[in-house]
């Protein structure tokens, strides 16, 4: 039981009339207006949450949930100048790569106390693995909603149209390669259609890009967080290779364009899974899901992780610590596995995540998001992350040209960045 409710409990058992607002903390009475900001303006996750707030007013029938949705590609910027102005939301989506920032600022509510003490939430069902990046001296300061791998969605219509082998069929043959996956792209785009889309990428969101070099075994910066990654080998042959993607087979559509997989419009997209809600309902191709290709380093899976935190010292922030509970708990965590693949043990088997997931196979669901989720490494973040973000950015622009010198453009990266690392 929260502070909050065990001081309406008591004073309803006293039979004590209590103010409608006492040290900042909102009574059973009051209205309370949460807002929560998220990325997704999906009708289906909206709906979904909706839902949610919905069941948790039917018990505090004063209490209403607005979602927000902001950009993507910009998110973790406003949501921080809404900071800045002194209008925070109660409530935040939070990416990986930021979690760094926002554990350690004191601007996170903790939840660990509030957790264990509502019944039949079970918070050790929530696995360490998933918690790690939200943990600081063993108390949680976000719930990890999301712990997705990334995956390849295909278009088999425009692959088989182009006289390749679908990755079902490469995979089957112990072909499912870096290799093999791009020169079907490049056939598809031969043939009039787009190859592979990064999704999200857009030539700006250079992070989603992890799920392509990992394949080489490159990383952005070193374990510790203090040395550039850029310009290792591993590095230097990946960004090679994708340069020569884009700008010799046109196997990637080039800076500027824009295509929309879930339009039909191109053969293959890397993303996670929970963008299977876009998938045509009407006139569907035919699809599937697989694993990210085998790379030089052998195979590998890589895990985008979202959360959701409370904001502390806020006005509702008791409240909202008890709607995140609620949002979070073992039923509602279920009902989110359809679109976010959960952080609980007990959900993570192809039984349940089958009924919440009636698009994916069974094979697709161990094969992909299980395996995915056991194997996988999380998408590396660090401290002042979107002052690294656009540094990195910046630096990288030289390299969207057909005529790039990659180690020149990484090494500039590297040179930019390496200060900011060391802080």
């Amino acid at each position: 039981m929260t502070r909050l409710a065990m001081l309406k409990a008591t004073a309803a058992s006293a039979g004590i009339l209590l103010p409608l607002a006492w040290g900042g903390v909102a009574w059973a009475q009051d209205a309370v207006n949460l807002r929560m900001t998220i990325w997704s303006a999906n009708e289906a996750h909206l709906a979904l949450f909706n839902e949610i707030a919905e069941g948790f007013k039917a018990t505090h029938p004063n209490v209403s949930v607005t979602f927000e949705p902001l950009p993507f590609e910009n998110y973790t910027t406003t949501l921080t100048t809404q900071i800045a102005g002194g209008n925070p939301p109660d409530l935040a989506w939070i990416f990986e790569t930021s979690a760094a920032d926002f554990v350690n600022s004191g601007a996170l509510a903790p939840l660990t106390e509030a957790f264990t003490n509502t019944e039949g939430y079970d918070l050790a069902d929530v696995t360490e693995a998933a918690t790690a990046l939200w943990t600081r001296d063993s108390q949680l300061y976000a719930y990890p909603f999301s712990t997705s791998p990334f995956a390849v969605f295909v278009n088999n219509d425009l692959v088989t149209a182009a006289g390749a082998k679908t990755p079902a069929e490469l995979i089957a043959a112990g072909e499912w390669t870096w290799d093999n996956a791009l020169a079907t792209a490049k056939a598809v785009a031969d043939n009039g259609k787009d190859g592979l889309v990064i999704r999200d990428f857009n030539y700006q969101t250079w992070q989603n890009l992890t799920a392509f070099w990992r394949g080489w075994g490159a990383n952005a910066w070193s374990e510790d967080g203090k040395t550039c990654g850029f310009t290792e080998q591993p590095m230097v042959d990946a960004m090679t290779r994708l340069h020569q993607a884009i700008f010799v087979d046109g196997a990637l559509p080039g800076p500027g364009e824009n295509v929309d997989f879930f339009a039909g419009d191109a053969a293959m997209t890397i993303t996670q899974i929970s963008r299977a809600s876009l998938l045509p309902k009407d006139d569907p191709f035919d699809w599937d899901l697989v694993p990210l290709p085998e790379g030089p380093a052998g195979a590998y899976s890589v895990i985008g992780q979202a959360a959701v935190g409370a904001f502390a010292n806020r006005p509702n922030t008791d409240v909202a610590v008890e709607f995140l509970g609620y949002m979070t708990n073992p039923e509602n965590s279920e009902k989110l596995a359809q679109f976010f693949p959960p952080a609980r043990a007990s959900l993570l088997n192809a039984e349940t995540l089958g009924k919440t997931n009636p698009l994916l196979a069974p094979e697709q669901i161990e094969n992909v998001v299980i395996a995915g989720i056991s194997n996988g490494k999380v998408i590396a973040g660090h401290t002042n992350f979107a002052q690294i973000q656009q540094t990195i950015r910046a630096s990288l622009d030289g390299l969207w040209v057909a005529d790039a010198d990659v180690p020149a453009v990484l090494a500039s990266v590297c040179q930019g960045v390496s200060p900011l690392l060391m802080r």
